[in-house]
This record gives C-alpha cells, structure tokens and sequence, in this order.
C-alpha cells in the first residue's frame, strides 16, 4: 500500500515505514503529525486518484529530526576576464519523518 501526498507544497510516494526528509516543520522531537492531503492512495492494486484529494485518506508520521540539514549547496560565480569569483554555499534544514501508517 502507497500514497502520494502532498506535504510543504512537495508531493511525496510515501508506504507506511519510510523515513523521508521534507521541508521544515513547525512539529518538534516525537510529535504526532497527520497528512490529509492524499492526492492518490493504491491498496493491493486499487487505485483511488482524489479531485484533488482522497476523501478520509490520512497518512500519520512522527517527526524524528525536527533540526536535519540536507547535502551542502555550493554556489560559484564567476566575471570572464575581471577578476571576480566567489564561492558561496549554504545547508537547507529539513526535518525528517517516519511514515506510521496510511488511513
């Protein structure tokens, strides 16, 4: 059993016992979070496609990471024939969780 959901404005294929890093959440350390946004839910083959969502489909998670950073960004500029470069890079914060169950 799959959903897609749709959550931060991303759209996940999520099963129940996956760990999937999103973008931030107001959620901390072991909260309770729920997901109600299914846009399609599969069971065994039966396949529910929502106008634009699933009607009662939940998907619950709990919040594990609430502060993870994602893989590092590098940012480089550069001016042809004045000299100018720099080099920037930064580390999104995500928040990680694990997929309870699909509803």
């Amino acid at each position: 059993m799959y959903a897609i959901v749709d959550i931060a404005s991303q759209q996940f294929k999520v099963e129940a016992g996956m760990d999937i890093f999103v973008n931030r959440l107001q959620a901390k350390n072991g909260e309770s979070v729920e997901f109600n946004k299914v846009l399609l839910l599969d069971n065994e083959g039966a396949v529910k496609v929502g106008t634009p969502y699933v009607e009662g489909a939940v998907v619950k998670a709990t919040v594990l990471d609430d502060d993870a950073k994602a893989k590092k960004v590098l940012v480089f500029k550069k001016i042809r024939r004045k000299g100018f470069q720099t080099l920037n890079g930064h580390r999104q914060k995500l928040t990680k969780i694990h997929i309870d169950a699909i509803a």
